[in-house]
């Protein structure tokens, strides 16, 4: 596999400039992308089962085009919301700003969340510095803590907020890990900086940093694009923020790791979350859709990550199962039964 494919991601912010410049309508050109031109297309180009062999994971890791597609994203996305902000302060209509908010929170949640995740991963401080900034831009920066610290020591367990569990819906689900991954996020840190002796007023505490960078965003925003600006950028972040969590509601749905009967749980393995190998899919999402090996080895880069054919399999790409997520019946009828059985196993 080339570092090319990947960069079709950036079809998604250029789906956006067409539809801004053209306006009306127009501006649902990434929604119809993500949610219509990809489901059929993962139909058609199939599956990636392909691993890569030592010398070729050698290769990728000298080749800096891997992380330049994650690097090059931050400019475009802030590129774009710098451009949103503009057409709500030139007036742009209700609905038409409504569409472009929902579309720029397609962009800023399929693609912005999905770089900020393989970076928060890394050991640089710089690429976890990137990662804070387009958590910002969708004003969820705790998910840095939550997720890294959090979800992937519970994942699979009743402790994780970010694990729906068998027959809960998609609307269950959100209020109880957007209030219990905020709650976590806030433990963690509080924790974090007990252990090593930083002040809550010290800006290396993230509870305090995220709040101040918080207040500043939004009133700059406020102050820079007025109040249809502000509700603009709000909207898109909530967009965002809901795409996410619905896609940790598709990856983890009635997975649980057996409790070995001393309060601890058996170590993640593969089989504990959905896996995808869907080709195109796995190219716009920089192989997260490769979820049973990303937390099974989370420090492992994107362009590493191996396919797992035996773990637990999505019956469609991530655009097709979040539409499904949406209406409960049709999950629970397409998903109840093979959560069941690998419970069973």
């Amino acid at each position: 596999m080339h570092a090319i494919p990947f960069y079709v991601v950036f079809l998604i912010p250029a789906a956006w400039v067409v539809g801004h410049a053209l306006g009306g309508p127009w501006v649902l050109l990434p929604v119809v992308l993500i949610f219509g031109l990809v489901p059929a297309l993962d139909a058609v180009l199939g599956h990636d089962r392909r691993d890569a062999d030592p010398n070729e994971e050698q290769a990728r890791a000298r080749n800096p085009l891997y992380d330049l597609a994650l690097f090059a994203w931050v400019p475009v996305q802030l590129t774009v919301l710098g451009l949103g902000l503009l057409r709500a302060v030139q007036g742009a209509g209700w609905a038409e700003l409504a569409g472009l908010a929902l579309a720029t929170g397609i962009l800023t949640g399929g693609g912005g969340i999905n770089v900020a995740h393989e970076l928060m991963h890394r050991v640089d401080p710089r690429h976890r510095a990137l990662a804070e900034v387009l958590m910002l831009a969708v004003s969820y920066p705790w998910f840095c803590v939550e997720h890294v610290l959090g979800h992937h020591r519970r994942v699979a367990t009743p402790e994780d907020p970010a694990t729906s569990r068998l027959g809960e819906s998609l609307y269950a689900f959100l209020p109880r890990t957007l209030w219990g991954g905020l709650r976590s996020a806030w433990g963690l840190e509080r924790d974090r900086c007990a252990r090593r002796g930083i002040r809550a007023t010290s800006w290396r505490d993230r509870r305090t940093r995220y709040a101040v960078e918080l207040a500043v965003l939004h009133l700059g925003v406020l102050a820079l694009a007025g109040p249809a600006g502000w509700l603009f950028f709000l909207a898109q972040a909530g967009v965002a923020v809901l795409l996410l969590e619905t896609i940790n509601y598709v990856e983890h749905y009635g997975l649980m790791r057996a409790d070995t009967g001393d309060g601890r749980f058996e170590r993640v393995q593969p089989h504990h979350s959905w896996n995808s190998t869907h080709r195109l899919t796995g190219w716009f999402l920089f192989q997260l859709p490769r979820h049973a090996d990303h937390h099974a080895h989370a420090s492992r880069p994107y362009w590493k990550l191996r396919a797992w054919p035996d773990a637990p399999q999505l019956p469609f790409g991530y655009p097709t199962m979040v539409l499904v997520a949406l209406v409960p019946p049709l999950w629970f009828r397409m998903m109840d039964a093979r959560a069941a059985e690998l419970a069973s196993t």
